[in-house]
């Protein structure tokens, strides 16, 4: 559901209607949000509602988040891990939440990939970026900018890089996947002259992951990178902080990227946006990232989520 005073209940229900016969759709969450949501904006969607909160009318209003709207946008991400993990779903698409809020509460959340790859045993995940033109794997996600040298190791490059060659080729159906790996410095340190990280980690890290038999070229210079990887050099840029991945992906696939953690045992998908308390309840929401989202999960659940 995501924060029941976001977009997130508008657009889960436009996407089941827009896909009532890709799947069936399980909606976790808050009943009368999801409901309500589905009288006014998608009255031919078919779902069934997995109830995890009962929110009095001073929380359910769009627009108005609170700190109860808060806690249960989160129980909904704990039940619908459950559900996958119990075999009841196939797949789980998450709705925005915020961070903030969640945080507020005293809940230790860092983000909806760090949270579910806990709830999952910790496992190794990574965060990539899909879009019909660019997909972006980040080696690291949400921490301070300041920490990002120090956290860019040559054992996280490597990984990432294995991460995603190996979702490339599973669900991507990419042979044999190209990978670009950004630089951290501008032009890629030009030979050290603006930092050595590309020397000392990143060239380092090309080499062996080759050595391991993925397909990883670079360091490349960051503002270029993507521009290639867009033209068809690459099936996947590797970035190396957050917003170095985000901006350009972003810039082309606002409407219609797909947020997708790679490594879990089961697949997650989200849409490319935030909560938008200005404009829920508005009618305004887009629910093209959201499909995006759903489609993904499908191609890459097994066969029984299209039952």
């Amino acid at each position: 559901m995501g924060d029941p005073a976001g977009i997130g209940p508008e657009v889960a229900v436009r996407a089941c209607s827009t896909l009532r016969r890709l799947a069936r759709f399980v909606l976790v969450g808050d009943r009368r949000v999801i409901e309500a949501a589905a009288r006014r904006y998608a009255p031919d969607a078919r779902f069934e509602v997995d109830e995890v909160s009962s929110l009095g009318a001073s929380d359910r209003r769009p627009g108005k988040p609170t700190s109860a709207g808060a806690e249960a946008a989160y129980r909904a991400i704990l039940r619908a891990v459950e559900l996958v993990q119990g075999g009841v779903a196939s797949a789980i698409v998450t709705a925005p939440v915020s961070k903030h809020a969640i945080q507020s509460l005293g809940i230790d959340f860092p983000g909806h990939t760090e949270t579910i790859a806990a709830l999952a045993g910790n496992a190794e995940v990574r965060m990539m970026m899909a879009g019909p033109t660019l997909r972006v794997v980040l080696v690291t996600t949400h921490i301070r900018f300041t920490d990002v040298p120090a956290a860019v190791t040559l054992e996280r490059v490597v990984g990432t890089a294995e991460i995603a060659s190996s979702a490339l080729r599973r669900h991507f159906g990419i042979r044999k996947p190209r990978i670009a790996l950004a630089g951290l410095n501008p032009h890629a340190g030009e030979g050290g002259a603006f930092g050595d990280e590309e020397v000392r980690v990143l060239a380092p890290a090309v080499e062996c992951a080759r050595a391991q038999g993925i397909r990883l070229d670079g360091p490349h210079p960051p503002d270029t990178v993507f521009l290639r990887a867009r033209s068809g050099d690459f099936d996947a840029v590797v970035a190396l902080y957050h917003d170095q991945g985000l901006i350009p992906f972003k810039l082309v696939h606002f409407h219609d990227g797909v947020n997708v953690t790679l490594g879990l045992p089961f697949p997650r998908t989200s849409p490319d946006h935030g909560t938008a308390f200005d404009i829920a309840g508005r009618g305004k929401a887009d629910a093209s990232s959201m499909v995006s989202a759903i489609r993904l999960a499908v191609e890459m659940a097994p066969a029984r989520s299209r039952a």
